[in-house]
């Protein structure tokens, strides 16, 4: 018998994190959805990322801003959100520093 359990998304997060935290929530052939943390974490300088699925993200709590390629940036506040098309360079150039911001992405 399967039990189901329900989860957090704001629960178990590190107090202090390197590097981002990617989380892979559910995934299949067709999708993934996962939850992103940053504390202040960017994307490397001259990195981008170029995806081979299109990402509708929406950031839950904080404040970030993505940047692309020939393009405007895009600053996002919490209860916002963005799709990204497939092979569209973007990167994280700025999220909140001391204080987490928590994304939900979903590749598709």
């Amino acid at each position: 018998m399967l039990v189901l359990k329900s989860k957090n998304i704001f629960k178990d997060i590190p107090s202090s994190l390197k590097e981002e935290l990617f989380e892979t929530l559910q995934s299949s052939k067709e999708i993934k959805i996962e939850r992103i943390v940053s504390y202040g974490h960017t994307t490397k300088e001259g990195e981008w990322y170029n995806q081979e699925q299109n990402e509708w993200v929406i950031l839950l709590s904080g404040e970030a801003v993505l940047s692309f390629l020939d393009e405007d940036d895009v600053k996002l506040k919490a209860g916002e959100y963005i799709n990204i098309p497939a092979h569209k360079k973007h990167r994280v150039s700025w999220t909140a520093p001391k204080k987490e911001s928590i994304w939900l992405a979903i590749h598709y």
